[in-house]
């Protein structure tokens, strides 16, 4: 099975994982071609050699307008621990329209530039970030890939502030800057295109980041929101290593975290970042085939014969909308000779303590029965086809000899009733 392993020993930022993957390519040059040719306001993007601790790898230089957005070295503030550019998260000053930017405000959380500040500070809503994509010449798949992105992180910045997502606001400059990044990592997925992406634990940081909100704790509070549900660790590095962008795209793409699976390595990447660390300030990607395509699982069961049918279709529905990878009912007798059901989900295992409370909450359990394992999976994505009668989401697996393809009922059932025709010629018409 094609394998993508990243390991996020020093966190992860959009720049950082596009240079990894990068390095992982056969023609470098055509690939920085043509992000330059996509039409990206103001863009260019460089790929240059760096050197961290003796190892060569890649950064990826995105300037705009001809400046290059640096992080900013305020050792007054402890700024040293900035990551090597928080341009690519526009996420902390971007929501009050009617602010005056005060420019003194070291918000490094929108790139540290100070050298920017002249600049006109219109703003982009989630819905230009979905125009500007939809404009790019990329395919469907990488078009929906980035707007997914993004709008994972329109829903943290909009929890953070209380915020409809509607009326959060990205810097323009920053959030140019930052579809570069992630249309870049979208398209390097896609040619690419690994059956599975696993990736380590987080290496986040430690200690405080300033922005225009003030002095807050690393991770900031719209990156802690994007890991939630994924393995993350601090340490001794003082600074902020993981980027809210560089957290989108990980909860995006990686399907399991963990070690790194056995595998035979035909390629290893390394996205570096422009800071200097006591450790190697990269990110490190390995492209190679895995074996056995298995992942970490938790089954979480109980026991009910108490609950009425529609109380338990809540407490399943609830469970599906907190990440459970399965729910499930059979029908069991208990004590007493009582007919009841046997409740089981299955999912992440670092999933398993909230989606035991989700249970405790919703059913009438007294307790809950746990049963760590693994689990083969086949890798998985979704695209978007063209019928005869509309777009259809289709969705594909792949990995251990099988290669699977179906369309998404509610696409087909909703173009079905809408031309008063069968499933089966809806169906029929996806173009290939």
């Amino acid at each position: 099975m094609n394998t993508l392993y990243l390991e996020c020993a020093m966190g992860a930022a959009g720049d950082m994982l596009t240079a990894a993957l990068l390095e992982l390519t056969e023609d470098r040059q055509a690939f920085v071609d043509k992000m330059n040719s996509l039409g990206l306001p103001g863009i260019r993007v460089e790929a240059e050699p760096m050197i961290k601790s003796g190892i060569t790898g890649t950064h990826m230089k995105v300037t705009v307008n001809g400046m290059e957005e640096e992080s900013l070295d305020d050792h007054e503030h402890e700024h040293d621990h900035d990551h090597e550019h928080h341009h690519e998260h526009d996420h902390e000053h971007h929501h009050d329209d009617d602010h005056h930017h005060h420019h003194d405000h070291d918000h490094h959380h929108d790139e540290d530039h100070e050298h920017d500040h002249h600049h006109d500070h219109s703003h982009a809503s989630p819905r230009d970030i979905n125009v500007l994509i939809d404009s790019l010449p990329v395919s469907e798949k990488v078009k929906a890939d980035a707007k997914a992105v993004y709008a994972l992180i329109a829903d943290a910045e909009s929890r953070v502030h209380g915020r409809p997502v509607s009326e959060v606001h990205f810097h323009e400059v920053g959030s140019m800057d930052a579809v570069a990044d992630v249309v870049a990592v979208c398209l390097l997925m896609e040619q690419l295109h690994p059956d599975q992406v696993i990736a380590s634990p987080v290496h986040v940081g430690s200690g405080t980041v300033r922005c225009m909100h003030g002095i807050l704790p690393v991770p900031a509070p719209a990156t802690a929101l994007l890991l939630e549900g994924i393995p993350t660790y601090g340490g001794q590095i003082r600074g902020e290593l993981c980027t809210p962008t560089g957290a989108a795209l990980l909860k995006h793409f990686v399907t399991s975290f963990g070690d790194r699976p056995v595998m035979k390595t035909r390629a290893i990447g390394y996205g570096m970042g422009k800071k200097e660390f006591p450790q190697a300030n990269c990110l490190r990607a390995f492209l190679g085939e895995a074996e056995n395509a298995r992942e970490p699982a938790t089954k979480l069961e109980c026991n009910l014969d108490d609950m009425t049918g529609e109380e338990l279709a809540f407490a399943m529905e609830r469970l599906f909308q907190c990440g459970a990878r399965d729910v499930y009912t059979q029908a069991i007798g208990m004590k007493k000779s009582r007919p009841g059901v046997l409740l089981s989900v299955v999912c992440a295992r670092q999933d398993a303590d909230r989606l035991a409370e989700e249970i405790m909450k919703h059913t009438t359990t007294l307790g809950i029965r746990r049963q760590d394992m693994s689990r083969y999976v086949l890798s998985r994505y979704e695209e978007i086809a063209e019928t005869a009668y509309g777009p259809v989401r289709v969705k594909h697996a792949k990995g251990m000899g099988a290669d699977k393809s179906k369309a998404e009922y509610e696409d087909l059932a909703a173009l079905a009733r809408q031309h008063g025709v069968s499933l089966e010629t809806v169906r029929k018409s996806i173009k290939h």
